[in-house]
């Protein structure tokens, strides 16, 4: 499984783990809906599980994916300024670059 993570988005998260009361809490991403070859993702902070897989990132955040879900495999989390600022997750080579 592969994650990456711009980084304006390592920016914005290494600063909330910092503040995070319990540090065993990681970054999850997980799918909120699918259809046809692609997928909505959702975040949050949780602990991970026997059905999860950690993902350690080049940025030095481990992010929690849930096995054996293909089309959590090569996600991307930015964080954008503009026109709204937030986070998007994406998955370019399943063919999601972004909500429509």
């Amino acid at each position: 499984m592969n994650c990456k993570i711009s980084r304006n988005a390592a920016k914005v998260l290494l600063a909330e783990l910092e503040k995070e009361e319990d540090k065993e809490l990681k970054v999850r991403i997980y799918i909120t809906h699918s259809h046809g070859d692609h997928a909505h993702y959702g975040m949050g902070m949780d602990k991970p599980t026997d059905d999860d897989i950690v993902v350690s990132t080049d940025k030095g955040i481990d992010v929690i994916l849930k096995k054996d879900e293909p089309l959590l495999d090569g996600i991307r989390i930015d964080y954008f300024y503009t026109p709204e600022e937030g986070f998007a997750v994406t998955n370019p080579g399943k063919g999601n670059h972004g909500d429509h």
